[in-house]
């Protein structure tokens, strides 16, 4: 839960009526209220302000995990997917996108104005095992340069996983991290 509460705005809010509460104290000529408003609700103003204007918002889910889908996540889930998972649905602060550090090792982020851009996850049962779906918005970047990096894919994501490409709609790409429940019987 509190991964998806903004510290931007909660940072606005409190350094808000910090600062009101000052400017309302050097009125009223209450020095104590005055130094508190000014000296830690402006401060705050500006670090929720600075926040606010570097803020990664969470990636939603296209659809939400059934009952089903979350055990087997709790069963067979690799440390890589519960990263990703985690990471991408709670605000960051100082990235330009979502994965946006991967993507550029991966090859697929060639300029900023060329990344794919995460729009949105999902969880599924595919035959039996779980999956991580990732749905980028990839206008610049085909399926087949996807395709290309596919070995690059497999290793980054380690072993354990399987990756599998999808086209759903022309400019978009799934990226599927499929578990491979005997693989991880084995490490």
């Amino acid at each position: 839960m509190l991964r998806q509460i903004s510290l931007g705005s909660v940072g606005l809010v409190i350094g808000a009526i910090l600062s009101v509460i000052g400017v309302a104290a050097y009125v009223a000529d209450n020095a104590t209220l005055n130094l508190v408003g000014f000296f830690y609700g402006i401060p705050l103003l500006l670090g929720g302000l600075a926040l606010k204007s570097a803020e990664l918002k969470p990636v939603p889910y296209s659809q939400p995990p059934t009952a089903e889908v979350i055990a087997l996540r709790e069963q067979q889930a690799t440390p890589i997917q519960t990263q990703i998972r985690k990471d991408v649905t709670r605000y960051r602060y100082g990235q330009a996108a979502h994965l946006d550090s991967s993507l550029e090792y991966l090859g697929l982020s060639p300029t900023d104005e060329e990344r794919p851009v995460l729009v949105g996850i999902r969880e599924e049962a595919i035959d039996g095992a779980y999956a991580l779906i990732l749905e980028f918005d990839s206008p610049l970047i085909l399926l087949e340069t996807w395709q290309k990096k596919q070995e690059k894919l497999n290793q980054f994501f380690g072993a354990g996983l399987q990756v599998k490409l999808s086209q759903p709609a022309e400019e978009q790409i799934e990226l599927a991290l499929i578990t491979q429940p005997e693989a991880n019987s084995n490490l």
